[in-house]
């Protein structure tokens, strides 16, 4: 089988910085998959890879160490159980993600995330984009983001037929963070997949490659760019009402408790999701969802507290993770498997979190292992990005932290540069 890897991207697949090795992302609109669904990506990493499943800020589930051959019969095993990775890497319209999956209005977001990923998935008009192309969907502002997508959807009120959103775009991390601006207030949202298709055609004929919808913005202005999103034919359509049963998987919250299980780094071992899957049978309607924190969270069925789920859950042989209760910690794969990586990011996460002090676990924590920025570092309480590499005295090559910290809505301040590791445990023990 030859090696095409861009074709390999548009499939959602990845090399690894080990020779010979692939990553697989599956995407799950807003983070959302049944139990039949995580048991299939269970077995996958068990068969083909080395047993562990990776859970992503961005609600996705990645496989690592699959081998090239075995590509072809991965995508098999996720079309058996529903799943696709279609556009989860390259230049495509991406995972569509939610950070409110806790919202009571969550199911309604639920169901216009599938929605969004059935009509541009695998769409052939959408595909080959000058970069990714990322779409979010909250229940307010509170998180921030919506300041971080290309197309963020804001909702603003639920009516009896439709719901309504406000429309923020053009925002992105990595090497020059921008917010993004509003575009458009209190949209119905029949018209959210025309007008979105509106802004995929201008940023596709006026990025180069390689750049997102924010280099756009900065290049022609945000009001130019407004008014060629609006000129498009397409962005004041209207699509006929969707009368349809329900569709989201996870039930309204509304008198059931939520559940949490937390996961150091977002690494999970196979068996282990299998065991949760079967737990989720059991306990929570079949249904799982991948947090914006790398954690599995469930709906547990009425009558069944916490307490109770976690007793349950420890009977069926789980063994919990040994991220401190009380520390929220986002984590890339950084340079144990990413290419891109410039840092060991687990063994910095387990290192910064002997150095946190009081204040300090009271915050949300991510560290992100390049300037890409894929945990979100400057959306946390305290966030930390691996910048460079710089050569020591003993030749070597040393990497080098940036530390932002958030204390409101937007995205957070650079309060440290060019730290080494050991100054950045002293900054992070001056927070707490």
């Amino acid at each position: 089988m030859t090696s095409k890897i861009n074709d390999y991207r548009l499939d959602g697949i990845y090399r690894q910085r080990q020779e010979g090795f692939f990553m697989q992302r599956v995407k799950l609109p807003v983070g959302v998959i049944s139990s039949v669904q995580a048991r299939g990506v269970a077995s996958i990493a068990k068969t083909f890879g080395q047993g562990t499943i990776h859970l992503t800020t961005r609600g996705s589930m990645e496989i690592h160490w699959l081998r090239e051959e075995d590509l072809p019969l991965v995508k098999r095993e996720l079309g058996k159980v529903g799943l696709t990775s279609r556009g989860a890497c390259g230049g495509a319209v991406r995972g569509i993600v939610c950070g409110a999956q806790g919202s009571d209005k969550f199911p309604a977001l639920e169901t216009i995330a599938r929605r969004l990923q059935r009509h541009f998935t695998g769409n052939p008009r959408f595909e080959h984009q000058p970069k990714k192309f990322k779409i979010g969907i909250e229940a307010d502002i509170t998180s921030g983001r919506h300041l971080i997508q290309d197309v963020g959807l804001v909702l603003t009120r639920i009516e009896e037929e439709s719901c309504r959103y406000d429309i923020w775009i053009a925002g992105g991390l990595g090497r020059e963070p921008q917010a993004g601006f509003l575009l458009a207030k209190d949209i119905d949202e029949r018209r959210i997949i025309p007008l979105i298709e509106a802004i995929v055609t201008v940023y596709a004929s006026h990025a180069p490659a390689g750049k997102r919808l924010k280099h756009v913005a900065r290049e022609i202005g945000e009001e130019t760019l407004r008014r060629k999103i609006f000129a498009e034919p397409c962005a004041q359509e209207e699509l006929p009402p969707i009368i349809s049963l329900p569709e989201s998987l996870l039930p309204p919250p509304a008198n059931r408790q939520q559940f949490e299980v937390r996961v150091f780094a977002g690494l999970l071992a196979s068996d282990d999701l299998r065991l949760l899957a079967d737990f989720a049978d059991f306990r929570a309607d079949g249904a799982l969802r991948v947090t914006a924190d790398q954690n599995l969270a469930f709906v547990l069925a009425e009558r069944i507290d916490g307490a109770t789920a976690k007793m349950e859950l420890e009977a069926t042989g789980f063994k919990w993770t040994s991220q401190p209760a009380n520390i929220e910690f986002r984590v890339c794969p950084g340079c144990h498997e990413c290419l891109a990586g410039l840092a060991p990011t687990r063994d910095i996460a387990k290192t910064i979190q002997e150095a946190v002090g009081a204040e300090g676990s009271q915050l949300t924590w991510a560290i992100s292992g390049c300037p890409n920025s894929c945990t979100q570092p400057q959306l946390a309480g305290a966030g930390i990005v691996t910048s460079r590499l710089v050569t020591g005295e003993d030749g070597n090559k040393e990497p080098r932290f940036d530390l932002f910290r958030n204390t409101g809505t937007g995205l957070g301040e650079k309060v440290g540069e060019l730290l080494t590791i050991g100054e950045l445990q002293e900054a992070v023990r001056r927070i707490g």
